[in-house]
C-alpha cells in the first residue's frame, strides 16, 4: 500500500496558501459577472458597454498570460504569486477612486489590474501547487487545491447578492432621468461604496496570503535550480515580456481613447506574441504547437468555451428579471443554483472519467447544452414550481441545466490540447490555453449586441417572443431568448472539437480548474 501523503508535512504551510489563492479568485471571478447589471443599472448604460466589464477582466487573462509564463520560468512559481497578490492589492484598491469619482471609465481600468493579478496567480498555483511533493500524488493534490476554487466561486455570488446587488435603489432608469443632481449623486455613491466594499476588503486576505509567501514559504529545490542562473539576464527577459504586454496597451488607450475596447485587447496582444515569435526558444515551441492540430483547435475550442460561459452567466440575471419578473438580487439567486449545478456536474464527471472516454462525454454534454440553449429560446415561461422563494418554468430550468452541462468543457478541452506535448513547450501551451480565455472579452459584447438590438437579424429566430421593449433592461424578451443561439454556436463548436478527436485520451484532472 502506497503511504506516500499527498501533501508532505513541510510543505503544509505553502499548500494552505496556495489553496486560499485558488479560493481567491474564484470569489473575484463570480463577483465579476455580477458587475455587469450592477454597472449597467448604477451608470444607466446599455447591455453593450456595461459588458465592457468581462472585456476588460477576461481580456487581461489573454494579454497576460505569456508574461506570466515568462515571469515564472525565469524567476520562481513564488515570485508569480507575490506579483500576482500584489498586482491584484493594487487594482483593488483603485476601485477607492473610481468610487469617489464616478468613473466608469476608471473602473475598467481598476477592473483589468485585478484580472492581470488573477492571471499571473492562476498561472503560477497550479504548478506550485504540482511541486509541492511527489509526483505520483501530484494529481490528486492539484484536484483537492482546486475544489476550493468553485468554494470561492460560490462565495463571490453571495457577495455580489447581498453586499452589491442587494443595495442598488430601486429606482428605474426613467426615474433617475428626473432626478437632480445632488439626489442622483448621491445614491450613486452608496451604490458604488458597496461595488467596493468586497474588492478592497479582500485586499486584506490577500496582503496576509503575500506576507506569507515573503517571509515565510521556502523555495522550491527546483525553483533554487533556476535561481542559481545568472540575475541580469533573467531581469532584462522578463522586463522585455512585461513592456511587449503592456506598453501597446498603454500607449493605444491614450492615444486612441475612444478605440473600441475589444480591438484594444486585441492590439495589445500582439506585444506578448511578437515576444514569442522574436525569442529563438519561444519560436521554436510555438512552431512545434502550431503542428499539432490537437493543440490549435484545443485553443480554438476553449476560446469559444469560455466565451459561452461568461456571457451566459453574465446575461443569465437580465434573462431571469425579465422572463420571471424578479429583481436583481432575486436574479442573482438563480445564478448561486447554477453555480451549484455545475460543481455537483463536475464532482460526477471527473468520478465517471474513470470509466469513459472524456472526450465522448464532452460531446453528449455539448448535445445537450445546445438542447439546453434551444429551451432557453423556445420553452414558455410559465412557473411550475416555486423553490427557494424563487419561481421556476421550463426555460428557465434549462437555463440551470445548462451550467451542469459546461462543467466538464474546460478541463476536458486543456487535457486534450496538452497531451502529448514536450515538457519544454507545455507552459507556452498553457499560455495559450489561458490567452484562450479572451472568448469571455469577445462573446459577451457579441450577445450584448444581440440583447440590445431590436433589429437584430436573430429575434428572427423566436418570431413568437414577446417584442415589447423594457426601457429598464434596455432588451425585450425576444431580444434576451434570440441572443441563446449564440450559445448554442459556441456549444457546436466544443461539440466539433469532441467529434474529432473522441480517440485522444486526456487526463482533465492536470488542467488548470478556474470554474470554467
Amino acid at each position: 500500500m502506497n503511504s506516500t501523503p499527498v501533501v508532505p508535512r513541510k510543505t503544509l504551510g505553502i499548500f494552505s496558501m496556495l489553496v486560499a489563492c485558488f479560493a481567491l479568485w474564484g470569489v473575484l471571478n463570480n463577483m465579476t459577472d455580477n458587475l455587469v447589471p450592477a454597472f449597467q443599472k448604477i451608470f444607466t448604460m446599455d447591455q453593450s458597454r456595461a459588458g465592457l466589464v468581462q472585456v476588460a477582466f477576461y481580456g487581461a487573462y489573454a494579454v497576460l498570460a505569456i508574461f506570466a509564463s515568462i515571469l515564472i520560468e525565469e524567476f520562481s512559481y513564488r515570485k508569480g504569486v507575490l506579483v500576482g497578490l500584489g498586482v491584484y492589492i493594487t487594482g483593488a484598491l483603485m476601485y477607492i477612486p473610481a468610487c469617489m469619482m464616478q468613473s466608469f471609465d476608471l473602473y475598467f481600468i481598476a477592473i483589468f489590474v485585478v484580472a492581470s493579478g488573477c492571471s499571473l496567480l492562476e498561472t503560477s498555483c497550479n504548478p506550485y501547487v504540482l511541486s509541492l511533493g511527489d509526483e505520483a500524488t501530484s494529481v490528486r493534490r492539484l484536484n483537492f487545491a482546486q475544489m476550493f476554487n468553485p468554494v470561492g466561486s460560490i462565495l463571490g455570488i453571495l457577495l455580489a447578492k447581498e453586499l452589491i446587488l442587494a443595495h442598488l435603489d430601486p429606482s428605474t432608469a426613467e426615474e433617475r432621468a428626473g432626478m437632480a443632481a445632488d439626489a442622483l449623486k448621491a445614491i450613486i455613491d452608496k451604490e458604488l461604496f458597496w461595488v467596493c466594499v468586497p474588492y478592497v476588503g479582500l485586499c486584506a486576505i490577500a496582503a496576509a496570503i503575500w506576507l506569507f509567501f515573503l517571509f515565510g514559504a521556502r523555495r522550491h529545490e527546483r525553483e533554487g535550480a533556476r535561481l542559481k542562473l545568472a540575475l541580469a539576464p533573467r531581469l532584462s527577459r522578463t522586463a522585455v515580456a512585461m513592456l511587449c504586454s503592456l506598453a501597446p496597451l498603454v500607449a493605444l488607450y491614450f492615444i486612441f481613447p475612444e478605440m473600441d475596447k475589444v480591438a484594444w485587447i486585441l492590439c495589445g496582444m500582439l506585444g506578448p506574441m511578437a515576444y514569442v515569435v522574436f525569442m529563438p526558444l519561444y519560436r521554436s515551441m510555438l512552431s512545434a504547437l502550431l503542428k499539432r492540430p490537437q493543440y490549435w483547435c484545443g485553443v480554438v475550442a476553449q476560446f469559444f468555451y469560455v466565451g459561452v460561459q461568461i456571457a451566459a452567466w453574465t446575461w443569465m440575471n437580465a434573462y431571469c428579471q425579465k422572463e420571471m419578473g424578479v429583481e436583481k438580487a432575486t436574479a442573482a439567486g438563480y445564478y448561486l443554483i447554477a453555480i451549484i449545478v455545475f460543481v455537483a456536474c463536475r464532482w460526477m464527471t471527473t468520478a465517471l472519467m474513470k470509466r469513459f472516454n472524456p472526450a465522448a462525454m464532452m460531446a453528449l454534454f455539448a448535445v445537450g447544452a445546445i438542447a439546453s440553449c434551444a429551451g432557453v429560446m423556445y420553452l414558455p415561461s410559465k412557473v411550475l414550481f416555486t423553490a427557494f422563494s424563487m419561481p421556476f418554468s421550463a426555460n428557465i430550468i434549462c437555463l440551470v441545466a445548462m451550467s451542469g452541462f459546461m462543467s466538464l468543457m474546460f478541463p476536458t478541452i486543456y487535457g486534450i490540447a496538452l497531451r502529448g506535448l514536450d515538457e519544454r513547450a507545455v507552459k507556452l501551451g498553457a499560455a495559450g490555453l489561458i490567452m484562450a480565455i479572451l472568448g469571455g472579452a469577445i462573446v459577451t459584447p457579441w450577445m450584448a449586441g444581440v440583447i440590445g438590438d431590436a433589429q437584430s437579424a436573430f429575434t428572427a429566430l423566436v418570431p413568437a417572443a414577446d417584442a415589447t421593449w423594457d426601457a429598464n433592461l434596455m432588451a425585450s424578451s425576444q431580444t434576451l431568448r434570440a441572443s441563446f443561439a449564440i450559445p448554442a454556436i459556441c456549444f457546436a463548436v466544443v461539440l466539433a472539437y469532441a467529434l474529432v478527436f473522441n480517440k485522444t485520451n486526456s487526463n482533465p484532472k492536470t488542467a488548470n480548474d478556474r470554474n470554467d
